[in-house]
């Protein structure tokens, strides 16, 4: 059974600071007043007379008149919208991108450069010794030298020459300016730090889509959890938590699909030239052997057996986590929750009768938003000027991500497969063991400079085959190997065992070609083609064109293993039958054209049924709550000959429905109460349709009820590695054979930060739930006495005890009187700098946040405004656009930025669209010349 645990401390729930709501133009006047003022008590009257407001207006871009850049061929114009959104005509492609980078770094410098040296492992360079560990840890993942090898070797002769213009438009915009000049940030670091930014490279664009990827790296935080989860846990409870995919319930993406040039034969015996993997998911702790539990899992390798124990591969992993966890996130929660939504209807289904596209990428809420919307529009198509594209890119990088052209839309969504592996590596003073034999391993030297101290230097380890030694950056992962026990079967632990980490984004690709390619591509072959160059990170693509198709396809770079692993738990990396076998060849990756069905739903659900498809693309898929949430509003408004509207597709974007309140309300209201408050409170209950709109009393007690629910059947049994900060509990006593079995408790408190934690109570913790209802009175539903609390020994005793906890939670919260109960003072969003408005001063974290927004929406639903239930009710990850794309006219597409165009704290379009975002509302999205004219509120003309 779960180890006994007793709850002594309450959770702690994410907190934020309640910093100015957002900008305006007729609040920006007096919010600058604040701004002197509040400088003024950071650094005193001198600091305040001298950051005037003409001082913050300065970095202000110009967007009327004109402006002189050397080295254009022609006159650009930017028009920019009522939103400041540009729209930019040049008439050669190198012009157009060059403008790009001038127009992005006029309104986003500050956030590009933080990227780039996040990107380097050089944020110590302008923020001093509390980034040199984030450093040392990225310089040996070494996502710029990677970058560099990509523009020297992969790169197409174009693509070079659009990086290089658009880091010539940078650099134009940089030309002259001191830091004050371009941002408030800069101003502020001026007076800690002599930092000045330097030119921009192509490589430095090429760098942020590393960072893309890592955050969007698949199911390693799943591999760690599941090895941590063996200290505490059994291979049958671990498997309780980690279920299996209900394909029969919710359906994979595709369903009448095709695989290039598979035979007959290959389905049956697999392709030659990659090698089949064709095993099973193994979440119980007992593939791969790399890992034990002291609840009795070990390790099995077939011929080989080889076993650590729980205890110290759960300080291992922990350590490992730590500094996974401190890395600055690129575009999501550390590879934790990440989502998204992205669908496509043929035209016999919708008004319009051509397709409709719509897309909404859950990732972190940041300030800025980790997009930027613009236009890229050659004057007239041809061969000198080839891009007619609009949509979503991110500061810092050439072309458009998501969007649509004159001919095709495409939208993305993660696909979750698995491309990376952690390996314990046997490391020894001439390097590692590998089949037998020790290897050296191949080294370099980093220098990290330190803004305002000494500069450090590191080595980074890797083995002969890329793979960096991760465990070389954090001192509890070089001593926890010396305490592991190992079986004879496994090579003497010596000086003990190290990290390494296999990726696919650490070798050179060809990401940048296909942004490119999918710009101007003109129908489905040349999006397949386009998709082919996307390597990584591996995205669901949906299409349309307006020729009335629509498509799917999965690209990127992933890879085959033996039927000895998995890829679901670390392995021993000195056996080489748990090294990679090849990669699936691109003609052999899922893709559906024209599909009967007339519509096609990604939602980061499985990609192909297992049984279907030859590999294994990962074993920790989503599980397909929203995908299937979307497929049945599709079908409810298509059947009876229904059609389907631009605002059709918006208001499935807004759909708050709970898909685990309908599977457990009718539960919970059948629990018998005698506390009369808590009977009023699952009175709420009765009659809730299952929306969470934010002013719903009935969503915030229901969501309470979850939380408490998740808590006391697993949370409170999870090792501290996996817990929130600061809730302490009395659990079993374990050594390094298991659990003690002499009643002897220890406390332990949680290690991982709130919005982290687990469990996290997404989609997965649906499906455990749903399982688990089978069996009342499984061990899970039982939890001791706590307090006046009753213990709980079968599902409806906990589910009693999880509503009377969940009143008195919100009666602390919310107060006593449920009518004044809502959502949205439960659920808010707090949009935070990234740097600054993060680690910098309280007052200037006011001056650099907003919000908060009280929202709709919820964990795994459609509007997926992410919670994580083990930490707080707070808005984690977000929709961080959204966009309905109509095929039959682009000028009637809609679409929406989680904040403004703008990197200016005091900006009109600091955060001009998130109130908006917050109400579900769309802005109109131009892209004909007319409609882009009409629209245009400022223009600036660039000049030779």
């Amino acid at each position: 059974m779960p180890p006994n645990t007793t709850a002594t401390t309450g959770d702690t729930a994410t907190t934020g600071a309640a910093p100015a709501k957002s900008g305006r133009k007729k609040g920006r006047k007096a919010r600058l007043i604040v701004l002197v003022l509040v400088l003024a008590v950071i650094g005193g009257i001198a600091f305040g007379a001298y950051w005037s407001i003409s001082t913050v207006r300065a970095s202000f871009p110009q967007t009327k008149g004109s402006i002189t850049l050397q080295g254009l061929s022609g006159p650009v114009d930017v028009k920019r919208d009522g939103n400041g959104i540009p729209q930019i005509y040049a008439s050669s492609d190198e012009d157009l991108f060059m403008a790009q980078g001038f127009v992005q770094a006029q309104d986003r410098f500050y956030e590009m450069d933080v990227r780039r040296h996040m990107t380097a492992g050089r944020l110590s360079e302008m923020f001093g010794k509390s980034q040199v560990k984030n450093d040392e840890f990225l310089r040996t993942l070494g996502w710029d030298r990677i970058a560099g090898q990509e523009y020297d070797t992969k790169l197409s002769a174009a693509t070079k020459k659009y990086l290089q213009a658009y880091a010539k438009g940078v650099n134009a915009y940089l030309q002259g300016k001191d830091g004050k000049d371009i941002s408030l940030e800069y101003a502020a670091l001026g007076f800690t730090n002599d930092y000045k930014p330097e030119k921009w490279t192509p490589v430095d664009s090429i760098s942020w889509l590393k960072a893309m990827a890592w955050d969007l790296r698949g199911n390693m935080q799943d591999e760690i959890d599941r090895a941590l989860m063996t200290s505490r846990l059994g291979p049958q409870q671990i498997q309780d938590l980690y279920p299996e995919y209900p394909y029969s319930r919710n359906k994979p993406i595709v369903q009448e699909g095709q695989y290039d040039e598979l035979t007959h034969s290959f389905q049956q015996s697999g392709a030659s030239g990659a090698s089949q993997n064709t095993g099973t998911t193994s979440t119980s702790g007992t593939t791969g052997g790399a890992t034990g539990g002291s609840a009795g899992s070990t390790g099995t390798t077939g011929s080989s057996t080889s076993t650590t124990s729980g205890s110290s591969l759960t300080s291992q992993l922990a350590g490992l986590y730590n500094v996974l966890d401190d890395v600055p996130t690129a575009v999501g929660v550390n590879g934790q929750g990440i989502g998204s939504n992205s669908w496509v209807v043929s035209g016999k289904y919708t008004i319009t009768k051509k397709p409709l596209l719509a897309n909404d990428p859950h990732l972190s809420a940041s300030l800025p938003s980790v997009w930027y919307q613009m236009g890229l529009h050659c004057r007239s198509v041809s061969t000198t000027c080839q891009y007619d594209v609009t949509g979503y890119t991110f500061a810092g990088m050439p072309g458009v991500i998501i969007g649509h052209n004159a001919n095709i839309a495409w939208g993305m969504t993660n696909s979750g497969v698995d491309v990376t592996d952690l390996y314990l590596e046997k490391v020894s003073a001439n390097g590692y063991l590998y089949d037998g034999k020790i290897r050296p391993f191949k080294t370099r030297e980093e220098t990290i400079k330190v803004a305002g101290g000494a500069s450090k230097k590191i080595v980074v380890r890797q083995t002969k085959d890329g793979m960096p030694l991760l465990s070389d950056r954090d001192d509890e992962l070089v001593q926890v190997g010396k305490r592991a026990t190992v079986n004879a079967a496994a090579p003497d632990r010596g000086d003990g065992y190290g990290i390494a980490l296999r990726w696919t984004a650490l070798d050179p690709g060809t990401s940048m070609d296909a942004v490119f390619a999918l710009d101007k591509a003109a129908d489905w072959s040349d999006f397949r083609q386009a998709a082919a160059l996307f390597d990584v990170p591996s995205q669901n693509l949906v299409y349309a064109d307006t020729d009335n198709h629509i498509g799917y396809t999965l690209p990127g770079r992933i890879p085959t293993r033996s039927s000895a692993d998995d890829g679901s738990i670390p392995a021993p990396g000195w056996d080489s039958k748990y090294r990679w076998t090849g990669f699936i060849k691109q003609k052999e990756l899922p893709y559906e054209y024209n599909p009967k069905r007339g519509y096609i739903v990604t939602a980061n659900q499985a990609v192909v049924d297992k049984d279907k498809y030859p590999y294994t693309l990962t074993t920790d898929w989503g599980y397909g709550a929203r995908s299937q949430r979307i497929t049945d509003l599709i079908e409810s408004k298509i059947k009876d000959g229904g059609k389907i509207s631009t605002d059709d597709m918006r208001q499935m974007q807004l759909d708050n429905s709970s898909e685990i309140a309908k599977l457990l309300v009718p539960k919970l209201l059948k629990i018998n109460l005698d506390d009369k408050n808590v009977r009023d409170a699952q009175k709420l209950l009765e009659g809730w349709d299952y929306t969470q709109e934010s002013d719903s009393a009935a969503a915030a007690y229901f969501n309470a009820v979850w939380r408490n629910i998740l808590k006391l059947a697993f949370g409170n049994k999870l090792p501290k590695e996996l817990r929130v900060k600061g809730q302490c509990l009395w659990v079993d006593k374990i050594d390094s054979t298991g659990p003690v079995d002499d009643d002897t408790k220890v406390r332990e408190c949680g290690e991982r930060d709130a919005d982290q934690a687990q469990p996290d109570g997404g989609d997965r913790w649906f499906e455990v739930v749903r399982t688990l209802m089978e069996k009342p009175d499984s061990d899970w539903w039982k939890t001791p006495k706590s307090g006046t609390r009753p213990p709980a020994n079968n599902m409806d005793q906990l589910f009693r005890r999880a509503m009377i906890d969940a009143r008195w939670e919100l009666t602390a919260k919310l107060g006593k009187d449920i009518e004044t109960w809502s959502w949205g003072r439960l659920h808010r969003l707090f949009l935070k700098n990234q740097t600054l408005g993060t680690d910098g001063p309280k007052a200037l974290q006011y001056v650099l946040n907003r919000g908060p927004w009280k929202l709709s929406g919820g964990e795994a639903t459609v509007n997926a405004t992410g919670w994580n239930a083990a930490g707080g009710y707070n808005v984690v990850w977000v929709p961080s656009m959204r966009m309905v794309v109509n095929l039959a006219d682009f000028d009637k597409s809609r679409w929406i930025n989680l904040t403004g165009a703008s990197g200016h704290a005091f900006s009109a379009h600091y955060t001009d669209q998130t109130s908006l975002w917050a109400k579900g509302e769309l802005l109109p999205w131009s892209f004909s010349a007319k409609a882009v004219d009409d629209s245009t509120s400022d223009t600036l003309v660039l000049k030779p």
